[in-house]
C-alpha cells in the first residue's frame, strides 16, 4: 500500500479530510475525498465492498484490463476510517479483527522426501490459483512453511502451484506475485527514473513476494529453474488477469536467512538493499526491520527505457 497525504482543516460534520492523498499510485483530491466522505454518509447500509465498487465506478479507478480497482479502494477506506477522516455507521462487520486464523490440515503436512535434480522432473507446471481448494492448499502451505507466512494481499496480486507428475511429486513450490515496492533506492537508481514517472509506470513492476520450495523437497537446481520458467510464466498469465505485460520483476531477500543463489543462478540482478523500513513505508516511519537485498529481472531488453517513457 503507497500513502501520502497533506492535511486540510476540518470540514463540517463529516469530520477532517487531506488536501491531497496518493494511495496505491494514483493521486486523490480534496473533493475525490470528500465524495467518499458522501457516499459514506448517505449510504450507511452498504457493505464497504459495495461502497469500494461504486467509488471505483465513479472515479473510473480501474485496472488496465477494466475491472475495479475495489481491494485498493477498500483498503483506503478503511484507512481513512482509522484515521477519523471518515465515519462508517452501520457498516456490517465482514469478520474479525487482528490476524487472520488459517486452518492447518493434512494437505500442507509434510511428506515423504523428494529427491533428485531439476531435469528429471521436468515438464514443470503452473497452475494459477484461483479459489477452491488450490487456494486452499496454497494458502495453506505458506502459512506452515513460509517464514512470513500468509498475508492478505492488496492490489494487484497473482499466485502459482508448482507441480510436477514426474516420479509422482505433485506440488513441489508455491509461488506469489504482487504490487511493487513504492520506492527502493537502489532500484530506482537502477532503472533511472524520476518522481513522476515512477508514479506513472511503476503498475509495470511486479514483485515475486513469496517463494516456496517445500521442505522435502530436495532437487538440486529446482528453485533456479522454477525462477527462470516463472518469469516467462508470470508475463503471460499477469496479462490474462490484468490486460498488460510486466516489464520488470523485483525481489526482496533477507541476506541472514538466505544467500539468494537461486536468484542469482536465475539471472536475478542484485541491486543494493533495503533501508530497513519496510516496501511501503512512505512516512519513514517504519524503521528496526531487517535489511534485505534487492533483486530485479528485467522481462523486456529495453526495460529500463521503457519504463522512463512518457
Amino acid at each position: 500500500m503507497t500513502l501520502e497525504l497533506c492535511t486540510s482543516s476540518p470540514s463540517g460534520d463529516l469530520g477532517s479530510v487531506p488536501v491531497s492523498l496518493r494511495f496505491c499510485g494514483r493521486r486523490f483530491s480534496e473533493p475525490e475525498l470528500k465524495l467518499m466522505q458522501e457516499i459514506v454518509y448517505d449510504y450507511p447500509g452498504l457493505t464497504i465492498t459495495e461502497m469500494a465498487r461504486t467509488l471505483c465506478e465513479l472515479l473510473d479507478w480501474k485496472r488496465a484490463n477494466g475491472r475495479l480497482k475495489d481491494q485498493e479502494c477498500r483498503a483506503l477506506l478503511e484507512h481513512l476510517r482509522d484515521q477519523g477522516w471518515l465515519r462508517l455507521p452501520g457498516l456490517r462487520n465482514s469478520g474479525p479483527r487482528g490476524p487472520r486464523q488459517i486452518p492447518l490440515t493434512e494437505a500442507s503436512a509434510p511428506q515423504a522426501q523428494v529427491e533428485g535434480w531439476a531435469g528429471e522432473f521436468e515438464p514443470l507446471e503452473f497452475e494459477v490459483v484461483e479459489k477452491g481448494e488450490a487456494s486452499r492448499l496454497w494458502t495453506e502451505l505458506i502459512e506452515r512453511h513460509h517464514y512470513l507466512q500468509y498475508r492478505v494481499p492488496v492490489g494487484a496480486n497473482l499466485r502459482h502451484l508448482v507441480r510436477s507428475s514426474r516420479k509422482g511429486a505433485g506440488v513441489l513450490a508455491c509461488l506469489s506475485w504482487s504490487s511493487p515496492a513504492w520506492k527502493m533506492a537502489a532500484r530506482d537508481e537502477w532503472i533511472g527514473w524520476n518522481g513522476e514517472k515512477r508514479t506513472r509506470n511503476l503498475q509495470l513492476i511486479v514483485n515475486n513476494s513469496r517463494f516456496l520450495v517445500l521442505p522435502w523437497v530436495h532437487v538440486k537446481g529446482l528453485a533456479s529453474k522454477i525462477l527462470a520458467y516463472s518469469a516467462r510464466q508470470v508475463s503471460i498469465d499477469w496479462q490474462a488477469r490484468y490486460g498488460y505485460r510486466p516489464l520488470l520483476l523485483e525481489t526482496l531477500v533477507d541476506g541472514q536467512r538466505f544467500r539468494g543463489t537461486c536468484y542469482r543462478a536465475a539471472n536475478w540482478i542484485w541491486v543494493g538493499q533495503t533501508q530497513g523500513r519496510g516496501r511501503m513505508d512512505r512516512q519513514h516511519k517504519a524503521h528496526g526491520q531487517a535489511v534485505k537485498n534487492i533483486y530485479i529481472y528485467p522481462l523486456v531488453r529495453d526495460a529500463r527505457q521503457r519504463l522512463c517513457a512518457d
